[in-house]
């Protein structure tokens, strides 16, 4: 019985059929109860989402609002590679193949083919020249079109008749590129007082040098000489600026092949990669902002 009587408690406590309530509450105590937090809730609802679209009114679709904190371009080169080394025999095909692979399909895109399209590309001359002014990024223009970027202009290391880039004979190429910053204009150094002593011949009228040279100054003799192929060597102005994924989709960067013509074989050498411009800087906690290391160890036995 007691066991009985404890029950029919938690069931009358549960729904009592005699009073109406469900929980100790009648009807309508619950209907104020769950209106309370229907209106609370909206209200949060309703403020986040206010919040959320006056803070989307504030934003372009084509630029990123502040830019104060964006960093200078990072230089980055294909093939990349564990550790930034670079080991290979050139007796040795599948050795390097992974390079040449990485090479090939990174410049697919660069191949005359897909810059055929007239209403996306333009031809913006294959010598340096001032920046390639396409309107605003808020004004109504729309789709910008590309500088056009002629594979054949790096040489031997274009791939179109050596498919090995180098890398067979001794001689690696390695293609470098600025990363993307919408709306940045690269400037070209205004003095020569900050640029090596050998890599003042480099610096020429719209083209943001570049130049390569060994990480330890014993090291010199062990890098050899090395070829830039590009338009003017380095990064020309025309390219620039880029105007962001929704106006300049079909956007191709320019690009710099380094060859390393007599690096000492059998031995590792390390070699640091620089740009040089006005508004281009260096950090020592980011290895890829403005230059890059890599080194290679190349084999013959």
């Amino acid at each position: 019985m007691p066991k009985d009587k404890d029950d029919g408690g938690w069931k009358r406590f549960l729904w009592n059929s005699e009073t109406g309530e469900f929980l100790g509450r009648t009807g309508g105590s619950w209907f104020k109860i769950a209106l309370f937090y229907v209106i609370f809730y909206s209200c949060l609802a309703g403020i986040f989402i206010g919040t959320i679209q006056g803070m989307l009114l504030t934003l372009s679709n084509y630029k990123p609002t502040w830019q104060d904190r964006v960093a200078p371009p990072g230089l980055s080169h294909t093939p990349k590679s564990d550790k930034a080394e670079m080991t290979f025999n050139v007796n040795d095909l599948e050795s390097y193949l992974p390079y040449t692979k990485a090479l090939k399909e990174f410049l697919s895109k660069y191949d005359e083919k897909e810059q055929s399209d007239p209403t996306k590309f333009e031809d913006c001359g294959r010598d340096p020249a001032d920046y390639k002014h396409r309107g605003d990024l808020e004004s109504d223009v729309g789709s910008r079109k590309a500088c056009r970027f002629p594979r054949t202009t790096l040489g031997p290391c274009s791939g179109l008749e050596d498919r090995d880039f180098g890398f067979g004979k001794g001689k690696p190429c390695i293609i470098v590129k600025l990363n993307r910053i919408v709306n940045f204009r690269p400037k070209p150094p205004v003095t020569n007082e900050s640029i090596p002593e050998e890599a003042k011949p480099k610096v020429l009228p719209n083209v943001i040098p570049i130049y390569c040279t060994s990480k330890k100054e014993e090291d010199v003799d062990k890098v050899g000489e090395v070829k830039y192929h590009g338009i003017g060597g380095g990064f020309p102005l025309q390219y620039y600026p880029y105007y962001g994924k929704l106006l300049h989709p079909q956007y191709l960067q320019p690009l710099v092949a380094l060859q390393f013509t007599n690096l000492t074989m059998n031995t590792e050498v390390r070699v640091e990669c620089k740009v040089y411009g006005e508004n281009i800087y260096y950090n020592d906690k980011d290895r890829y902002q403005g230059r890059f290391e890599i080194k290679f160890h190349v084999n013959d036995s």
